[in-house]
């Protein structure tokens, strides 16, 4: 769904005059540029694949040795007496990650604000579509596991969605998505991430570190504080943003998270303190109007109004609008591409599916996500709307609600790292991770072929 008209956000200031044609084109760039997002989304998708198809290469290829060194490289960082030091793997995965959940968490929000997810009915069907996308894997991976202590450590596995795999193929379907759809896979994604960290924290670590809970609290704090003095610069809160993705680090929890809970903070509508911006605009392109209609316009003139005028549509335009349009292009051809590039390296050798436990462990994993993350998802979704706990968004339908399931079971790195946490047997380890890729590549392919043959229907 293109951004609402800027000018229309709040009921106090009056919509442009539709006597000067220059404001309408000046303040629809957002529309413009929500256009181009589909358009590099559809790109970015075969950059993506491309990146992943290098990894597994590379990391099975006699260079093997050279891929793992790569990503593992040290990083380090001294201010002073303080330092810290990590590997670039941590921070493909853990800083620019954090980039593509903001800008996730603020096309979220923007539809909350007026959108596909608009009120609470709409709203609440991700976190319920997300739920039985959980449950009935874990249910099924369970059968398979039988009374195998060891094998049942695996439960938790096949209940995660890799969301920039997931956004990438279906982006791939191009122009025939809805944008409604879009929004309610990135909405159950991010649910989904939520829930793992969850069970990551109470189920394979020693529990959360509270006190990163109370410099997450201060970060969450600050970014509140400063969204109600109308601070509208997107530097203004970098440190509390910054303080937020620490304390997340702290508690055990995806720091990745920081990145959401900035996103959906994101300021959606124009502030009374912003009217005389909308004045500036307003007299500028009057002024423009006025001339043209008296005579030819001076060079001199109409560039400096314009200045005025396009400084003004800036400045007027919501940050959830803005930010998107101008972080897109990173994040779909940088942060993704070199994300898929640090994560897809899976090894095939070392699994023998010809044991029984890797056996039970690789089937288990991939029948979880590639049949039951859909009839999870679509099943907890169509309770919820046929008892009326929820609806279905605008945009969103039936066929719409499978494909998003069927995505959904592209577990891939998230998957992996809850396998690492699950098993410390190097064949349960390596039979999981090859259930994790087969169920991922498979999911992919059944969703862009059932998404190719359905595209029409999915506007229907």
């Amino acid at each position: 769904m293109p951004p609402q008209d800027p000018f229309t956000l709040h009921p106090q200031f009056p919509s442009p005059s539709p006597r000067i044609p220059g404001l309408q084109t000046a303040t629809t760039k957002a529309s413009a540029g929500f256009v181009r997002m589909l358009h590099i989304e559809s790109m970015s998708g075969i950059v993506l694949l491309i990146a992943a198809a290098l990894a597994l290469w590379w990391a099975n290829s006699p260079w093997a040795a050279s891929y793992f060194a790569t990503w593992h490289a040290p990083l380090s960082l001294t201010l002073g007496p303080w330092s810290w030091s990590t590997d670039l793997h941590f921070f493909v995965n853990d800083v620019l990650m954090t980039i593509f959940f903001l800008v996730v968490g603020m096309e979220i929000r923007r539809e909350m604000y007026n959108g596909a997810l608009s009120n609470l009915r709409q709203a609440s069907l991700p976190v319920i579509a997300a739920v039985g996308g959980v449950i009935v894997p874990a249910a099924i991976y369970v059968a398979f596991a039988g009374s195998d202590r060891m094998l049942l450590n695996g439960w938790a596995i096949p209940t995660a969605t890799d969301i920039a795999f997931a956004v990438g193929v279906l982006a791939l379907l191009g122009k025939s998505i809805p944008g409604p759809l879009r929004i309610f896979l990135l909405a159950l994604a991010i649910i989904d991430d939520i829930v793992a960290v969850l069970i990551i924290a109470f189920f394979y670590s020693g529990g959360l570190d509270y006190s990163g809970f109370a410099i997450a609290l201060l970060g969450f704090v600050l970014v509140l504080l400063f969204n109600r003095m109308g601070i509208a610069s997107a530097w203004a809160y970098a440190l509390p943003g910054a303080i937020l993705w620490m304390g997340l680090l702290k508690t055990g929890a995806h720091p990745t998270l920081a990145g959401v809970v900035l996103g959906l903070m994101t300021p959606v509508a124009m502030r009374p303190a912003q009217r005389h911006h909308l004045e500036e605009a307003l007299g500028a392109l009057s002024r423009i109007h006025r001339q043209a209609q008296q005579g030819p316009l001076e060079a001199h003139t109409l560039h400096h109004e314009l200045q005025i005028a396009t400084a003004a549509q800036r400045d007027l335009l919501p940050p959830v609008f803005r930010l998107p349009t101008l972080l897109h292009p990173w994040v779909a051809f940088g942060v993704m591409p070199i994300f898929a590039l640090a994560n897809a390296g899976v090894q095939f050798g070392g699994v023998d599916l010809s044991a029984p436990a890797q056996q039970t462990v690789a089937l288990g994993v991939l029948l979880a996500l590639v049949i039951g993350k859909p009839i999870g998802v679509f099943l907890a979704t169509f309770l919820a709307v046929k008892s009326g706990v929820s609806s279905l968004p605008p945009g969103v339908n039936w066929t719409g609600v499978v494909l998003v399931g069927v995505l959904a079971g592209i577990g891939f790195t998230m998957a992996i790292f809850v396998g690492g946490l699950a098993f410390n047997d190097p064949g349960l380890l390596g039979a999981a991770k090859l259930g994790i890729l087969a169920a991922s590549a498979t999911a992919a392919v059944i969703g862009l072929v059932f998404g190719f043959m359905v595209r029409r229907k999915l506007s229907a």
